[in-house]
């Protein structure tokens, strides 16, 4: 027996003659327009048009007789006591509530169980069997909605969604949609259970940030003190100099595994005046790969979901693990903090493009913008550093700045990328990453800020909400790590759980 008692016999079944008769009579007249004269003078384009409009309201009407069928046929229970444990046992038949559905607006009509007492809400078993949703967009159209979001922007969204379906959704709405379509994307990730990390591969975690153009009201509040002490000096543009401060950082984290390919310097960077002797040592793919971003948790709380997806492919910690960050100080303690927790042993290096960066820096304090020789001397310095002498290299900058007699800004940035390599030498061991086959980049975790971020956020004109950015970086990262479908009846049980938990038989 339900929660809701035994049925008693007050239900009765609709006339089955009677049934369907507003679809049939659409799909009569659609098919007599089809065989009639006016069709058949329409081009094919304009037939295409036609049958789409009527062709959708055959479908509205064909679902709003099944509702109404089911309405007719619900049958009646007695002791409807529901979580709450207060019991319903007034019962009201012709209970309507509106659906807006892929196929139209549709009412559902059911059955009303009130308590005797005043305050307590009605409760609908009917709405738990067809898993109504809580407002009155169908999971079917918040599907639709929450794939174009994650694609374009609101307006784009909501425009492909009423090419489709004919409803037409308001910014707000699409936004709301959006949200609730992407409350459960953590979770579903806490319950799944990746495939295993292939034999001989090895696990490897990447970390970076992007910034996403807020609302002043979402910036963090550094920010948006920041942005309210600056003030411009001028409404149309900003003044030479002046910070913006209306960004808040998006934290991003990707796990993939690698089967490792061992290269030489080489490999990466030609020796100085030599000419390109053929096709070089390709490096390790990445596979596997899974992708997480969040614009409302901190940078700690995302290495933290990127070692639990890790730890989710390799649990007993069998496997080599390696990351790879662009050698921001906050990152390298995040991941190094988060691997001591859990006794997890990993090799930390910074991404060898960061490292070339620096040395251009240093190679144009020696160097005239575009001196041939620059190019030379930067593949040899960095030759040396994928040899394992970033302290010579350091070293050996510092020295000719010394005796060539730069000063001040002259040396500047010969300064700085000396101090740079000794800063981060524990992690510059490019031989041995090199050796042992594995990255030394970090283009995965680049791709995924230009693609979860850069294309979706940065739409020109575009300032975010906490909220919505948030739901559209869960969506986009579901969507690019190929679990959006699974992820979705994931939701709807979760919908359904949180909706009429309290009153599901």
């Amino acid at each position: 027996m339900s929660r809701y008692g035994t049925p008693g016999q007050e239900g009765t079944s609709a006339p089955e003659g009677g049934a369907f008769a507003r679809s049939r009579e659409c799909f009569g007249a659609l098919a007599g327009f089809l065989g009639g004269e006016e069709a058949s003078g329409l081009r094919h384009e304009q037939l295409e048009e036609e049958l789409t409009a009527r062709g959708r309201e055959l479908q509205r009407l064909l679902l709003q007789d099944h509702l109404d069928l089911r309405a007719a046929r619900e049958q009646r229970h007695h002791d409807v006591t529901p979580g709450d444990q207060v019991a319903r046992t007034r019962a009201e038949a012709g209970h309507g509530r509106a659906l807006a559905s892929v196929h139209g607006p549709v009412t559902v009509t059911r059955i009303a169980y009130r308590a005797p007492v005043p305050g307590v809400p009605n409760v609908h078993p009917a709405d738990a069997a067809l898993n109504l949703p809580e407002n009155k967009y169908s999971h079917g159209l918040a599907k639709a909605c929450a794939l174009e979001v994650a694609c374009g922007s609101f307006t784009q969204a909501t425009d492909a969604v009423q090419r489709a379906t004919g409803i037409r959704l308001g910014i707000r709405q699409c936004e709301e949609i959006t949200q609730r379509a992407a409350v459960d994307a953590d979770s579903f990730y806490q319950c799944r259970k990746p495939a295993g990390v292939p034999d001989g591969h090895v696990l490897a975690l990447t970390f970076d940030g992007k910034g996403i153009v807020m609302r002043t009201s979402a910036l963090r509040p550094a920010t948006a003190k920041a942005a309210a002490e600056a003030g411009r000096k001028v409404a149309a543009r900003l003044s030479p100099g002046e910070k913006p401060n209306r960004k808040r950082m998006a934290e991003l984290a990707a796990v993939y595994d690698f089967e490792p390919a061992a290269r030489s310097p080489g490999d990466i960077i030609p020796a100085p005046g030599a000419k390109d002797t053929g096709p070089r040592e390709p490096g390790p793919k990445a596979e596997g790969k899974w992708l997480a971003a969040s614009v409302t948790d901190d940078l700690k709380t995302v290495v933290a979901t990127g070692f639990d997806e890790a730890e989710r492919r390799d649990p007993r910690h069998e496997c080599t693990w390696v990351a790879l960050v662009d050698g921001n100080n906050d990152q390298i303690a995040a991941v190094k903090a988060e691997a001591k927790a859990r006794g997890i042993t990993i090799t930390i290096t910074i991404d060898f493009i960061h490292v070339a960066e620096y040395v251009w820096k240093a190679g144009w304090s020696f160097f005239e913008p575009g001196d041939p020789d620059a190019a030379d001397w930067v593949a040899g310095k960095l030759t040396r550093i994928l040899e394992g002498h970033a302290a010579a290299v350091a070293a050996g900058i510092r020295r000719r700045a010394t005796r060539f007699g730069y000063k001040g800004a002259e040396r500047k940035g010969a300064d700085t990328c000396a101090a740079y390599l000794d800063a981060k030498r524990p992690y510059l061991d490019y031989a041995s990453a090199l050796a042992a086959g594995r990255p030394i980049a970090t283009g995965v975790i680049e791709g995924a800020c230009r693609h979860l971020v850069k294309d979706r956020m940065d739409i020109t004109g575009a300032r975010w909400g906490l909220a919505s950015a948030e739901a559209v970086l869960k969506l986009r990262a579901l969507r690019a790590n190929g679990d959006f479908d699974q992820y979705w009846q994931y939701h709807l049980e979760q919908e359904h759980h949180r909706n009429h938990g309290h009153i599901a038989a």
